[in-house]
């Protein structure tokens, strides 16, 4: 008697264990945008299809504004904050201080928690010999509470630099400026005869 109660004891421990199993929830947002950064290429053969870009743009731009929100709730002193800003210059063609300062600017003002970036539209504009690439687009700003502050609209340059890879074309994508103003499509206002 006392053996059957043993091994139903032991039994019923087995299915507590069994049923007790904690499952893996996946990776948490915050874990996502840690992990955040600029070093992945795109192949070119793949890229020649204008809704890649769009999408490769709005991922950057959503990317560097999670970064961005993420830095400006911290207190910007800390070791992981100084990680999260060299995180944020990579994003960007020339590393300089300057390209960050607007975002942050705004991002502070608004006392802004969150961003969901929204209505992408890629254009391409010559000048000259040079091929400029923007990116326009609407920034929704979230407060502490989850409630909207307010749709932005936005202008970014962005540029893909070729980056050859084992034998391969790939490029990689960077912001040439992120809240460039809109080139005008008139012509200049002055004395005409």
């Amino acid at each position: 008697m006392k053996r059957n109660k043993l091994v139903f004891t032991f039994f019923w421990l087995f299915l507590l264990m069994i049923g007790c199993k904690k499952e893996s929830q996946g990776i948490s947002d915050l874990q996502i945008v840690r992990n955040n950064n600029n070093k992945k290429t795109y192949p070119v053969n793949k890229m020649d299809s204008v809704q890649a870009i769009e999408f490769i743009t709005k991922q950057k731009i959503q990317e560097l504004l999670d970064l961005s929100t993420l830095y400006t709730s911290g207190k910007r002193d800390t070791e992981i904050d100084s990680v999260i800003y060299a995180q944020m210059k990579s994003y960007f063609a020339e590393k300089g201080p300057d390209q960050l300062k607007p975002i942050l600017k705004q991002l502070d003002s608004f006392k802004v928690k969150t961003a969901k970036v929204g209505n992408l539209l890629v254009s391409k504009e010559i000048k000259g010999k040079d091929t400029l690439d923007f990116a326009k687009f609407s920034v929704e700003y979230f407060d502490k509470n989850d409630k909207s502050i307010g749709v932005f609209e936005k202008n970014a340059q962005y540029t893909l630099k070729l980056t050859p890879v084992k034998f391969k074309k790939e490029f990689q994508f960077y912001f040439v400026d992120f809240d460039v103003k809109p080139p005008k499509d008139s012509t200049s206002v002055g004395v005409t005869k």
